[in-house]
């Protein structure tokens, strides 16, 4: 007698199947032909190209998101919040009052991050329950945070420089000169990439020191930034495109069409996902080997950023006072 398999066992299949003969094409509904699938996506039986989006209810002015494992994290801009939402449902989870203007987030592994544009700080939230554990000062109109492994590093839109903060006791250990209007931080592995949207570059520090590595010219208003493992993208707002660089020297890989003001940008492990801030709320995805677009889907109203949850893409739609899950 054949015992039925369990959805991980057709998983797991599927995922050696994938695994032994190489990508699987699959056609989207514009007819690209996606031939890069990601084995999180596969495993979790979401291999098949994004439709509809789902809409969740968040706090007024969402902006940006960091998923936690379990949870997707949402900054409430306006509303001076963070809700917490079930990736798995969207169900709210907790909505936990922070400092003024909320802008940034980023998950150590254990804490979320915050920065508040309003009172140039950076709040640490306790994933498990919500509690904040501590309040630290930044530069001025801090925006973006990212993570090292170690440390936390927070862009200072109003200063022109970036923070560096120990991430286990938000000790200072130092502050260090980028472009104009920083808005976006990320980290490669090694370095921390900053996008300058006041100067049209980018800014390269070494993770260990925070020395200057390199400063490098993408497209108009650089704003968000995303590493795909080897190339650093950033979304030029006022462009309309995304800049592929190599994150080892900078060197520029090509320009990209998104849409109309393309902000947050997220890796999905095969492709990059741009919010195109402006127009009636959109997501471009590109393929990361070569930025060939593979679709334009409807998201919220006024989309910013975005998040990848190991098997979909998660947009906080700012005028809508929504997320999105694609």
């Amino acid at each position: 007698m054949c015992k039925r398999q369990s959805k991980f066992t057709i998983a797991a299949t599927l995922l050696a199947s994938l695994m032994a003969i190489g990508p699987v094409a699959s056609h989207a509904d514009d007819g690209v032909v996606n031939s890069t699938n990601n084995a999180q996506q596969v495993a979790l039986l979401h291999w098949y190209p994004a439709g509809s989006a789902a809409q969740f209810p968040v706090g007024s002015r969402p902006t940006a998101l960091a998923f936690d494992g379990e949870h997707m994290w949402v900054v409430n801009s306006f509303s001076n919040t963070v809700t917490e939402v079930r990736a798995s449902d969207g169900a709210i989870v907790a909505t936990i009052l922070v400092a003024t203007s909320p802008s940034g987030i980023a998950f150590d592994g254990a804490s979320i991050w915050v920065t508040s544009f309003g009172s140039n700080q950076v709040l640490k939230v306790q994933a498990s329950d919500g509690k904040i554990l501590g309040t630290f000062l930044t530069g001025s109109g801090p925006q973006a945070v990212a993570f090292d492994g170690a440390n936390i590093w927070i862009a200072n839109g109003f200063s022109n420089n970036v923070t560096k903060l120990r991430a286990s006791d938000g000790a200072h250990l130092g502050v260090f000169p980028a472009g104009s209007n920083p808005l976006a931080v990320a980290f490669d592995g090694a370095d921390i990439w900053v996008a300058n949207h006041g100067s049209d570059n980018l800014t390269k520090l070494r993770a260990s020191d925070g020395a200057t590595l390199g400063t490098f010219a993408v497209g108009k208003a650089p704003t968000g930034l995303a590493f795909d493992g080897k190339n650093m993208w950033v979304t030029n707002e006022s462009g309309n495109t995304v800049t592929k660089l190599r994150a080892s020297d900078g060197a520029i890989q090509g320009a990209f069409s998104a849409g109309t003001n393309p902000n947050g940008v997220a890796f999905d492990g095969a492709n990059l996902w741009v919010a195109n801030n402006l127009g009636p709320g959109t997501v471009t995805k590109l393929r990361a080997s070569d930025g060939t677009s593979l679709g334009t889907f409807p998201s919220g109203s006024f989309p910013f950023g975005v998040a990848f949850d190991g098997a979909h893409i998660w947009v906080a739609n700012g005028a809508s006072n929504t997320v999105s899950k694609l």
